[in-house]
């Protein structure tokens, strides 16, 4: 699984491609131009304020993490380059200790080596934060983080980023706050959008849709 996201002042813009390898990332390969292109458009009328990177399920296994630091250095300077960003805060989400247990999460035995070259690489570089995935749970499939702790996750990533700091233990505070985010009234623009989707699969008529969007 990978997830490599921009974020910009107000959203996400999304390049995730999920179980690809690092290899697969490379500056000539299709994810890569991918991911710029779409920062690249997202740059005309917005500013990118940072990028989230989750990888190494794929790179966990047959001693891959030997070589997987050298590939996120030029990997990291080639994204940095290319969008004309060189400061901007780059944050690290670590791999998760349900790995290498059960079902398809089974062949990542070696996630603990992996996340010390995570680790590595975000102590060693400025403007570069890692964010533990401690005490986190997966689904049935033993490989994809659950609903619940994806939230956890996201609370972490956004305290390193606004802290500009790294979060190696799990934060005192975060179900409550993933309570408090997940129950609070939805903004206009999320209503418009659960009312939309709700129309595009018939679980809502034109006329209920009109009055939500009036």
């Amino acid at each position: 699984m990978i997830e490599i996201n921009f974020v910009d002042k107000n959203r996400k813009i999304p390049c995730a491609e999920g179980g690809s390898s690092i290899d697969e990332w490379s500056q000539d390969g299709a994810l890569f131009r991918h991911a710029v292109n779409e920062a690249k458009f997202a740059k005309e009328n917005s500013e990118l304020a940072g990028i989230l990177w989750h990888q190494g399920e794929s790179d966990s296994q047959d001693g891959k993490y030997k070589e997987y630091y050298e590939k996120i250095i030029r990997l990291f300077h080639e994204l940095r380059t290319e969008l004309s960003v060189p400061n901007i805060p780059l944050v690290i989400g670590g791999l998760g200790d349900f790995l290498g247990k059960v079902a398809f999460g089974t062949g990542c035995a070696e996630y603990q080596l992996m996340n010390e070259e995570l680790q590595k690489y975000a102590h060693h570089n400025e403007n570069c934060y890692y964010v533990t995935a401690k005490g986190l749970a997966s689904n049935p499939d033993g490989i994809h983080i659950n609903a619940i702790s994806q939230r956890i996750f996201g609370i972490r990533y956004y305290e390193a980023f606004r802290k500009k700091e790294h979060i190696h233990e799990p934060i005192t505070n975060e179900h409550e706050l993933v309570n408090e985010c997940h129950n609070r009234m939805n903004t206009s623009a999320e209503k418009t959008y659960i009312a939309l989707e709700k129309f595009t699969l018939g679980k809502m008529t034109y006329e209920e849709l009109l009055k939500v969007l009036s």
